[in-house]
């Protein structure tokens, strides 16, 4: 049986080209104004295709911390601060408009009904994270929320897993977590949990399913698959 669930953020709750790729070509601009030189050569660190404002597969952005981010843009932007750098992304990122790989609320309201323990791990700031969670209409039904700076390290360690079974009392096995990319899998997996894979982020199915003991196309369909394998 299936006692918690862990989950990461972006491309796991949310769309991440969806909800970053329009986003990222603006930050871009800002950063570099009317310099093309310099934004195609920030996209191309990036691992951006800002054409058709989506992210590459292999992007560093998808599963690295805002501190990771930035030493990539630092490698183009080599005149800006980087606690200026982060500041400006984190206050930006805030903001953003985060599209839903399925509606929330009542996702959250059904998981809460079976009484798992439901927590978030993720690499972006806990803040920022608190803030999107809040947004959404979820923050409440979560027993943990952990970013990169919250205490426990980033993914793909495991200390926020860890941290998540300190605090609700489940042992690792009693556990899944769930995410988009390699860093969420091999963080689950480095702790003793189950691991599920989404395709609602740039990795492709080919990509996680080594990693991973299931991979669905959205976190919408764990309920049904935890019911088939008698998990839940």
């Amino acid at each position: 049986m299936i006692k918690g669930l862990l989950f990461d953020k972006d491309g796991t709750l949310f769309d991440f080209n969806a909800t970053w790729g329009a986003w990222t070509r603006k930050m871009l601009q800002a950063e570099v104004g009317d310099d093309t030189a310099l934004f195609d050569a920030l996209a191309d660190v990036m691992g951006y295709d800002a054409d058709n404002e989506r992210f590459h597969p292999g992007s560093v952005v998808i599963a690295s911390t805002v501190s990771e981010t930035a030493d990539a843009m630092l490698q183009v932007l080599t005149d800006v601060e980087k606690p200026d750098l982060i500041a400006r992304m984190n206050a930006a990122s805030a903001h953003v408009v985060q599209v839903e790989a399925t509606p929330l609320i009542p996702y959250f309201n059904m998981l809460r009904d079976t009484d798992l323990r439901l927590g978030i791990a993720t690499n972006d700031a806990e803040t920022s994270a608190t803030w999107h969670l809040e947004r959404a209409g979820v923050k409440d039904h979560f027993d943990f929320i952990a970013g990169y700076d919250s205490g426990h390290g980033a993914k793909p360690g495991p200390g926020q897993m860890q941290a998540f079974c300190a605090q609700t009392g489940l042992d690792a096995s009693a556990c899944a977590m769930v995410g988009d990319s390699l860093h969420d899998l091999d963080a689950g997996r480095a702790a003793g949990m189950i691991t599920i894979g989404v395709l609602t982020g740039p990795a492709p199915l080919a990509e996680l399913a080594p990693h991973a003991d299931i991979v669905l196309p959205t976190i919408a369909d764990i309920p049904g698959w935890m019911r088939r394998e008698n998990l839940l």
